[in-house]
């Protein structure tokens, strides 16, 4: 049977299409550039983290791997947006553990965080610090929960740079879990705070370690203890809550990846070795010694039990301090 031309033509055209883009999905990934979506404003920790990252990944791919910043909300507006993006391996979500904590601090979220999202790795991590102005007495833990419990008004609160962070949740488990009467004074972020602590204006705060670090090393701050499970490179006088004999006190911001749910087992298994061997070059730890991170590299198995377990512990603390944000 012979075909007219149209038909022909029709079938010739459908038939190239379909063999062009059969060699485009057998190119390997990836073959476009890559967006890493950063849930928090620029020149913070994560996307510090984000960039150090999508340098070496677009280095070792030879494709950009390039950020996007979508702040706002405590980080809900950007995840969100990670949320609905195709789920291909071309727009990846890096992100702490905040948006699992999230789900009990807000009444609503523009996201699932165990539904919409597959772990692929923690990058990095970095503790919380208990600090205070170097004219306060206390040289311990303990003897800060001494000053606590006495008559002196100047240490019945402490400073944290804002509701619901991860600093403000370490400073409330404390609280809790010593039972002290302490009131909470949030800042509108770390740099504020910090420099309220150094003025001696509120003497004592819960702390994320890269606003403190400096001020610590630098005198104007003294470091009582980490919120860490061990003591950190950087401050390695320091002791951990637990050795200052305050075990159950650990609180952590974490910086990992994900990818919405759907993406290849093969692309989330590529760019988790990947970036684990990255976070294991030598340059990349300096740098994120430098901005008061240990490097972690775990599996997305670890990744994701990690943050359903922090969900879930955080939980706890956030309902019994009575903490809602809108």
């Amino acid at each position: 049977m012979k075909l007219p031309r149209r038909n022909f033509l029709r079938l010739a055209a459908g038939a190239t299409a379909l063999l062009t883009t059969g060699i485009a999905s057998a190119q390997p990934y990836p073959n476009r550039p890559v967006k890493l979506i950063v849930p928090f404003p620029a020149g913070g920790p994560a996307d510090l983290i984000a960039r150090i990252i999508g340098q070496k990944l677009s280095e070792d791919f030879g494709k950009q791997f390039y950020v996007e910043n979508h702040s706002g909300a405590g980080g809900n507006i950007g995840t969100g947006v990670g949320a609905r993006a195709p789920a291909d391996g071309y727009s990846l979500l890096v992100n702490s553990q905040a948006f699992v904590i999230n789900a009990s601090l807000y009444k609503s979220l523009p996201y699932d965080p165990e539904k919409d999202f597959a772990a692929v790795t923690r990058i990095a991590t970095t503790p919380n610090v208990l600090v205070v102005h170097p004219s306060v007495p206390a040289k311990t833990v303990r003897e800060l929960v001494e000053l606590m419990r006495g008559s002196d008004a100047r240490y019945h609160s402490y400073a944290q740079p804002g509701l619901g962070t991860p600093s403000h949740l370490s400073g409330e488990l404390f609280r809790l879990s010593q039972k002290l009467a302490l009131t909470a004074i949030p800042f509108g972020g770390g740099g504020p705070m910090i420099q309220s602590v150094v003025a001696g204006h509120t003497p004592v705060a819960f702390s994320s370690l890269p606003p403190a670090s400096q001020q610590i090393q630098a005198g104007n701050l003294r470091a009582l203890a980490v919120t860490a499970e061990k003591r950190v490179e950087t401050l390695p006088d320091v002791p951990t809550m637990a050795e200052a004999g305050y075990p159950g006190q650990t609180g952590e911001t974490p910086i990992g990846i994900l990818a919405p749910t759907g993406t290849p087992a093969e692309i989330i298994d590529l760019l988790h070795r990947k970036t684990v061997a990255i976070v294991a070059l030598a340059d990349v730890r300096q740098r994120l010694a430098t901005l008061g991170f240990s490097p972690i590299g775990d599996t997305p198995t670890q990744f994701a039990a990690f943050l359903k377990a922090e969900g879930a512990r955080w939980a706890d603390v956030i309902r019994a301090a009575g903490i809602t944000l809108q």
